[in-house]
């Protein structure tokens, strides 16, 4: 735990671009968690300051999102947008400026593209060639005056080793000769994610900042500005890849869904993704197995030391099986009330609440996504064809497999429709069938659903009703 004197402070930092990534919510997690381990405090800020790749509602969104994931923040939001307005970066770029650790650059989108075509023909780097550095001050405020646009661009000083101490990654050291003289400030008066990025983690007392493994490159930009400003930097935490379900390449939506919302519309529970993005790159070590967690458990035991380096595969086979096991733990009314819509919207033509309600019972514990209800089970909705090879029982002959429907049969038609109730059914005709199950239930599941692999036939038997459970083994007596 940390002391007052050290208070953790970390902060959300999404833009409002599109739809949530479950990167973006991993990470937003990992704060989370890590904040209140710490009894530290999460800033909520939005990084809204490249306008031109803003999407109309992408707040609103975030903001429901993070409510639903049950992560609140604790101060904010706070919108980077706003800060322009009131010229926090623009003083910051004015002390660079200075101080002779940036300058201006009046070169044009043309001769930039030019420039980086010549560059990857030579097969170097792309950067900047500071064409510009040497530009006088009287010839830079001509040209301000004359109306050219020019970027405020930052000195990186050559041949200068950064080192990065990653709360994950341990030492790295990255050589300046690499650091390409990044852009602070556009033409449009806006600063560039590392200026603002800086400036407000600093003015914020950020004291750690998680981030995905891409931006590992860019840390050395960031460091470079602390240094320049005379600042503490905060501690990085660079979180590993996620990676497609085969483990070999960055997660990509070619091979699978990979915003928050999809996830959400196929109806995994917010707990059962939450668990499951926890644990992509972290896990409580110890030689402990334990794979359900609730939020309590996860704040209690998370640690950075055991936040792993090598990316994380998102598998859904896991993600489905987690997601069944809070499934079977839910109370069955409330599974009913949440599954109900994904249901009805498989099948929006069957209009019986009462029918759908008594599938679902049966399909709670085998269960593992809500867009999969009823899916499986349609023949207990549907007319169903009957093979007569699929009523027999291993090795026994067709009559019989006829014996035991017409006694299945005669069980079935003394119930009065008042007790064809799933509990009594269960109980008279596992009763019924003694010691040799295999050979009673086995043609009366057939019978019943037409299928190999179903539901019990108790089960099957109660959702279809008595008058349709008597017509389908009926159906199946005349085939042996």
């Amino acid at each position: 735990m940390n002391t007052e004197s050290e208070k953790v402070v970390v902060r959300y930092a999404p833009s409002p671009t599109g739809l949530m990534h479950i990167g973006t919510l991993r990470t937003m997690l990992y704060d989370y968690l890590f904040a209140k381990h710490n009894n530290g405090k999460v800033i909520l800020r939005v990084e809204d300051t490249d306008k031109s790749r803003e999407v109309e509602g992408s707040y609103e969104n975030l903001e429901r999102l993070i409510e639903w994931a049950g992560i609140p923040y604790d101060e904010g939001p706070i919108f980077q947008s706003d800060r322009v307005k009131e010229g926090v970066y623009r003083k910051y770029v004015d002390i660079l400026l200075k101080n002779g650790d940036a300058y201006h650059c009046f070169c044009t989108r043309e001769r930039l593209d030019e420039m980086r075509k010549k560059q990857q023909a030579q097969k170097v780097p792309p950067m900047y060639d500071r064409k510009c550095i040497s530009l006088s001050k009287e010839e830079v405020s001509r040209r301000i005056e004359d109306g050219e646009e020019y970027v405020i661009r930052f000195l990186v000083p050559k041949d200068k080793d950064i080192e990065i101490k990653d709360a994950v990654r341990g030492k790295i050291v990255i050589n300046t000769n690499t650091v390409d003289d990044q852009v602070l400030m556009k033409s449009d008066g806006f600063p560039t994610y590392h200026l603002a990025n800086v400036v407000d983690d600093h003015e914020m007392g950020v004291t750690h900042v998680f981030r995905g493994e891409e931006w590992v490159t860019s840390t050395p930009k960031h460091i470079l500005l602390y240094n320049a400003f005379k600042w503490k930097a905060p501690k990085f935490a660079h979180l590993p890849l996620l990676l497609n379900a085969d483990g070999k390449k960055k997660l990509s939506k070619r091979q699978g869904d990979v915003a928050v919302e999809d996830f959400i519309q196929k109806g995994y529970l917010k707990n059962a993704l939450i668990n499951f993005i926890a644990l992509l790159g972290w896990n409580p070590g110890g030689g402990d197995t334990k794979e359900i967690f609730s939020m309590e458990e996860l704040i209690e035991k998370f640690d950075l030391k055991k936040v792993h380096k090598a990316g994380a595969a998102v598998d859904i086979k896991r993600l489905n099986w987690m997601n069944s096991q809070y499934i079977k733990k839910m109370d069955t009314q409330e599974f009913i009330i949440q599954a109900m819509p994904h249901f009805k919207s498989n099948f929006p033509d069957l209009k019986d609440e009462e029918v759908i309600k008594k599938i679902l019972v049966i399909e709670k514990d085998r269960m593992e996504v809500y867009n999969q209800a009823g899916k499986e089970n349609t023949f207990l909705f549907n007319s169903i064809s009957l093979d007569k090879e699929l009523l027999i029982w291993k090795d026994a002959s067709l009559t019989d497999t006829k014996k035991q429907l017409e006694r299945a049969l005669q069980v079935l038609e003394k119930i009065d429709e008042t007790n064809w109730e799933r509990e009594f059914l269960n109980k008279l005709l596992l009763s019924e069938a003694g010691d040799n199950k295999g050979e009673f239930l086995w043609p009366l599941r057939a019978a019943l659903t037409g299928q190999k692999y179903s539901p019990s036939p108790m089960d099957c038997a109660w959702v279809l009703g008595k008058k349709e459970s008597l017509n389908r083994i009926k159906k199946a007596i005349k085939l042996c």
